[in-house]
């Protein structure tokens, strides 16, 4: 026999003695401590220790939670409910302008030419000058100005 199994031979020969109430009082007060879920920290990711934050934040008063949680939720189920229901050709449906408006829109367009002018050839090339035009000196001259 090893010495292990008659240590543990000699332990079951002793008799049980009670444990002080002071002790017993200790250890469960630091248990329960230790089992509250503001005293309890994971040493894991974010992802694990989230139910444990919510749990400490919603634990003083559960069924005001849960009730602000169904309000919510009744609040957005009629919010949805209430819409009006799509109509899928309603924004195709347009009417065609009307005589007055066409002819509105005939003297506006008569109205616009008149303040452009002739109408030029868009596609003509017009032709650069080979010669370099002069450049202003005026914004290097602003940027030197010393303020006093």
């Amino acid at each position: 026999m090893s010495n292990q199994d008659q240590f543990e031979q000699q332990l079951q020969r002793q008799p049980h003695r009670a444990l002080p109430p002071e002790w017993r009082r200790e250890i469960l007060d630091s248990a329960r401590k230790a089992a509250s879920p503001r005293h309890y920290e994971l040493q894991t990711s974010l992802s694990s220790k989230l139910p444990m934050w919510l749990q400490v934040l919603l634990w003083p008063h559960p069924r005001a939670w849960a009730g602000l949680a169904l309000l919510w939720l009744v609040a957005l189920f009629l919010n949805f409910e209430a819409r009006e229901p799509a109509q899928p050709g309603a924004a195709l449906q347009v009417a065609p302008p009307s005589r007055e408006l066409r002819e509105l829109l005939q003297q506006q367009e008569r109205l616009f030419a008149e303040l452009a002018g002739p109408f030029e050839n868009r596609n003509v090339k017009r032709q650069k000058s080979a010669m370099p035009r002069p450049r202003s000196q005026k914004f290097g001259e602003s940027i030197n100005v010393e303020f006093l």
